[in-house]
């Protein structure tokens, strides 16, 4: 495996048992291929804070590195926010993934929290201050749905680095080539840190492409065609699988050797990219 090959995960809590022995199942698979870090999600206005704690807790228990919850702004005072960071240092935990974060509902506008950080800038500003956390923060190849230009959403990028972010992890996307001039147009604006490339692990081309309209993705013609009216298995999980090991292949082939990969909970398409970038590229 190449040195530099670096590769991390991202975990949701689940809602159900179904859902738990299937997370349990995933990170059984995953964990052995010795991941950066992984990371867990923090539910839309801090809907899942206990259960979140829950899983980063268990996970440090099984014995994985580096666990790195997501902290949000919605919904929270700062006193709620430093309460939550001073149990996870306490823990042991040195990294965060610091967001602004998703209203509760998703038809409502973004609303400050009265006492609390109104984003994420001023999230990652209150946690360094709190402690020396390593802290990562989101990036959107093709802006953030809220924001009114590309040029506006890298200009925010910039203020989270000098405020103390040290990674980037972008959204989603189908074309490399989104994430490409993305990263160089960050670069040319003086955005220093790494801009890690995320990847879905899709299992349902309904559900991505409505996750992909929330949250500013597009959706190039030939995925639509490609996966149109294709929603079963096998059929729908080859296709997936061939999509996210191009994906890896291509930025790899451009120089990326930082892999965040969004899981969904499900292992085969993850570990069969990781072990396709460890043992053939």
């Amino acid at each position: 495996m190449p040195e530099s090959l670096r590769y991390s995960f991202e975990f949701f809590p689940p809602k159900t048992q179904t859902q738990t022995t299937q997370l349990w199942e995933t990170v059984d698979h995953l964990l052995p291929l010795d991941p950066q870090f992984v990371s867990v999600t923090f539910g839309a206005g801090g809907s899942t804070r206990e259960k979140t704690r829950e899983i980063v807790l268990q996970m440090m228990d099984r014995g994985a590195k580096n666990v790195t919850p997501h902290l949000t702004c919605v919904g929270l005072s700062k006193n709620d926010i430093h309460a939550i960071a001073d149990d996870y240092w306490d823990h042991g935990v040195r990294s965060l993934v610091g967001l602004r974060g998703d209203m509760p509902e998703k038809t409502m506008h973004y609303t400050p929290h009265p006492e609390g950080y109104p984003y994420a800038t001023d999230l990652i500003t209150g946690l360094r201050q709190r402690h020396p956390f390593d802290i990562k923060v989101s990036a959107y190849p093709e802006k953030h749905p809220e924001s009114l230009s590309l040029s506006q959403d890298i200009d925010v990028l910039k203020r989270k680095q000098d405020a103390g972010a040290t990674q980037a992890i972008t959204q989603f996307f189908f074309d490399v080539d989104v994430y490409s001039r993305f990263v160089e147009a960050a670069q040319k604006a003086g955005v220093s840190i790494p801009i890690v490339p995320g990847l879905l692990a899709m299992h349902n081309f309904s559900q991505a492409k409505a996750f992909a309209a929330f949250c500013g993705t597009s959706v190039p013609t030939w995925v639509d065609r490609r996966f149109s009216g294709v929603d079963q298995e096998p059929t729908s999980h080859h296709l997936a699988a061939h999509l996210l090991i191009n994906q890896c292949e291509t930025l790899y082939q451009r120089g990326v050797r930082d892999f965040h990969f969004y899981t969904l909970n499900r292992w085969p398409l993850v570990s069969a990219a990781v072990q396709l970038l460890r043992t053939h590229l």
